[in-house]
């Protein structure tokens, strides 16, 4: 199977690329390193040209609100209007668990528009929501941090492993396009006072921890459950205390 991964040198499409090449499939690593440009369309049609599947993993290089929606909806729209040139049979596109039910501008809302674009694009597609990546939350952790003390959502949250989440982009993209989304979500939903106690225990930190209903998630207001899914979501299976001591 011929398959273009777009965002081939970011922390997950880089994984992506070694599994699939690992599996015998043709892949075409796309980045601009490789000149390769999702938003102005430098190298897209080369890239594409001939690809049975597309894996969409490109990240915004900013959380700017203008400028995140900007390269998402920009990207989307470049690699869409190829990926239907090129007859690829199956666009997958890595998305975040709670787009659409946070109330937020910038990245979150930039994500739910492309999401958004792919679904009605025309072209058979996947949908991978994944939960907050296992490498993140002790920036997460570190952004409670208020004079000392961690101030908390009150909310729950479910980290995965980012390993976790190539492998199942991997073999998601050699199935059929499902023209649904699959959620993936981490082994354990955990409050963000139990993320950051895990975190800064781990660090050998003792820190006060308040729920604090003024809190946000990087500076986005969050319900209880914006961040988790009870939905029938695939599990990831290592939890963040192990990751941390064994990464």
């Amino acid at each position: 199977m011929k398959i273009t991964v777009v965002g081939a040198t970011g922390q997950i499409g880089a994984r992506v690329v070694d599994l699939l090449t690992a599996a015998g499939h043709e892949v075409t690593a796309a980045s601009r390193a490789s000149g390769v440009d999702a938003v102005t369309g430098d190298g897209v049609a080369a890239a594409l040209d001939g690809a049975d599947v597309v894996v969409d993993v490109l990240n915004s290089p900013t959380m700017e609100p203008g400028p995140a929606v900007d390269f998402f909806t920009g990207s989307a729209t470049t690699l869409l209007a190829a990926a239907k040139k090129a007859a690829v049979k199956h666009y997958l596109m890595l998305s975040i668990v709670g787009v659409g039910s946070v109330e937020a501008e910038g990245y979150l809302n930039g994500k739910h528009l492309q999401e958004e674009l792919v679904a009605n694009s025309g072209v058979p597609y996947t949908i991978v929501r994944a939960t907050q990546f296992h490498e993140f939350t002790e920036g997460i952790a570190g952004s409670l941090l208020v004079d000392g003390e961690v101030h908390a959502p009150d909310a729950l949250i479910q980290p995965i492993a980012a390993a976790e989440v190539a492998a199942v982009i991997a073999r998601v993209a050699t199935e059929t396009p499902r023209n649904d989304v699959l959620n993936l979500v981490g082994p354990e939903q955990m409050s963000f006072a139990d993320l950051a106690r895990t975190v800064f225990t781990h660090q050998g930190k003792e820190l006060p921890i308040v729920v604090d209903p003024e809190a946000t998630y990087f500076g986005v207001a969050v319900q209880q459950k914006s961040l988790v899914t009870s939905d029938d979501a695939e599990l990831g299976g290592t939890r963040l205390a192990e990751w941390l001591q064994h990464r």
